[in-house]
């Protein structure tokens, strides 16, 4: 059954961003663009942020370089919009910064008797889409939540945590409160 590759094959090497698929069909190595897995870049209510009512902001920040797929950010998105749903009845707004741009290939080989007669190793191994993927530097917000107290505050560290498996690179969770009045 095909399946994934691990994140490891991709995710810390040096990378230059693929994005360009040519208009001429004939003219471009990429036939197809993978379509995007996440739904939404924003959840919540964006009104009660404009309007200051939840002004305890909590930022996800990569701390080193990394390719975060797609599907990766998509897991982390249902699982903390959940959380934070079930847990603050709608009265927060979180987003999902990267978009993934980067479009992941891979060179399938393979395996078993009679597969030497079928393929071609590496002669013109440019590969076949599989993903794509969002490059971020140490630095890049990955996610943005704000809340209305600490208390929700607390409470979104700790899925933050809880989340931080699923994601390929270390993370830093950076907190900002309201100024005093």
């Amino acid at each position: 059954m095909a399946s994934l590759r691990k994140a490891s094959a991709y995710s810390k090497r040096k990378v230059t961003p693929f994005t360009r698929v040519s208009k001429k069909r004939q003219k471009s190595y990429i036939k197809v663009v993978p379509h995007q897995k996440i739904v939404k870049f924003t959840m919540g209510k964006d009104s009660l942020y404009k309007e200051g009512k939840i002004p305890f902001t909590l930022d996800v920040i990569s701390t080193e370089k990394a390719q975060i797929r797609h599907n990766a950010l998509e897991a982390c998105r249902q699982f903390i919009n959940k959380k934070l749903d079930k847990e603050l009845n709608g009265q927060y707004l979180f987003r999902i910064v990267p978009f993934p741009h980067h479009i992941q290939r891979e060179n399938k080989m393979l395996t078993g008797a009679g597969a030497d007669r079928m393929q071609t190793g590496m002669q013109l191994s440019f590969g076949k889409s599989v993903g794509k993927s969002a490059i971020v530097k140490p630095g890049t917000t990955i996610f943005f939540v704000a809340l209305p107290n600490e208390k929700a505050v607390s409470f979104a560290r700790k899925v933050f945590k809880q989340v931080k498996s699923k994601l390929p690179c270390k993370i830093k969770i950076l907190a900002q409160e309201p100024p005093k009045k």
